[in-house]
C-alpha cells in the first residue's frame, strides 16, 4: 500500500497514512480521463446559439417582382436564403452538447486522475485546517507557507470559514469530497485533501 505524510497547516509532518491501493495506486489510463473530461466540457456548453431560417425572418409576403420579363432572376419572396436579408440555411438552434459514459469508465477516470496526482507527487494530506473566524489574509500565509500556486482543496463537510476565507483568491478551489473530479483534478496544479476527506473518497471508491 502506498504511504503519504500527514501534515498540519505549518507544514510539519505529524503523522503517515496507508492509502487504499486500488485508489492511489492504480494504473494511469489516459483513454478514460479524455472521456470523462471531454463529458464534463460537453456537459458544460450553453449551447444556446440561434439564427433564424425563412420561415422566421421579417418580411417577404409579397413576391418582389414578377416572375418573368424583368431580366433578373426569378425570386418568390425577399426571405430567401440566397437573399442578404433572407434566413440561414441550417444555422444552429439550442441544444444540448451533454452526453453521458458509463458509470465504471467515470469511476476509472476518476482513480487514474488520483493516482496520477499521487505518482506526480502533487497531493498534499493535512490532519485539518482551523479556522475560528473567516480571514482570507490567514488562508493566504498557508499557502505561502506550503508553496499552493494553482491548488484544489478537497473538504470533507460544509466547513463555511473555509469556504468564504479561501473564495477571494484566484486560483484556488473548494470542494467537498462527494465532489471531487477529474476536471478539476486536472485543472489545478496541486490537490490538497483534508484527510477526513481522503478516507470518505476510498470508502466511495472501493464500495
Amino acid at each position: 500500500m502506498p504511504t503519504a505524510g500527514v501534515y498540519n497547516i505549518e507544514n510539519q509532518k505529524v503523522s503517515d497514512i496507508e492509502l487504499n491501493d486500488s485508489v492511489f495506486g492504480a494504473p494511469v489510463n489516459e483513454d478514460v480521463i479524455y472521456q470523462v473530461v471531454r463529458m464534463q466540457m460537453a456537459g458544460g456548453r450553453s449551447g444556446t446559439a440561434s439564427t433564424k431560417g425563412r420561415s422566421e425572418v421579417r418580411g417577404g409576403g409579397k413576391k418582389p417582382w414578377r416572375q418573368k420579363g424583368t431580366g433578373r432572376a426569378r425570386a418568390g419572396h425577399s426571405r430567401s436564403p440566397i437573399w442578404r436579408t433572407g434566413g440561414v440555411i441550417f444555422g444552429p438552434k439550442p441544444r444540448s452538447y451533454a452526453f453521458s459514459v458509463p458509470k465504471k469508465v467515470r469511476r476509472l477516470a476518476l482513480v487514474s486522475a488520483l493516482s496520477m496526482k499521487f505518482n506526480e507527487d502533487q497531493m498534499t494530506i493535512l490532519r485539518d485546517f482551523p479556522m475560528d473566524e473567516i480571514k482570507t489574509k490567514k488562508f493566504q500565509q498557508v499557502l505561502d507557507v506550503f508553496g499552493f500556486k494553482k491548488a484544489l482543496f478537497v473538504i470533507d463537510g460544509n466547513n463555511e470559514l473555509l469556504l468564504k476565507s479561501s473564495r477571494n483568491i484566484p486560483d484556488v478551489k473548494m470542494i467537498r469530497s462527494e465532489g471531487v473530479n477529474v476536471y478539476d483534478l486536472l485543472k489545478y496544479e496541486h490537490v490538497v485533501f483534508l484527510e477526513p476527506a481522503v478516507i470518505k473518497i476510498e470508502g466511495v471508491l472501493t464500495a
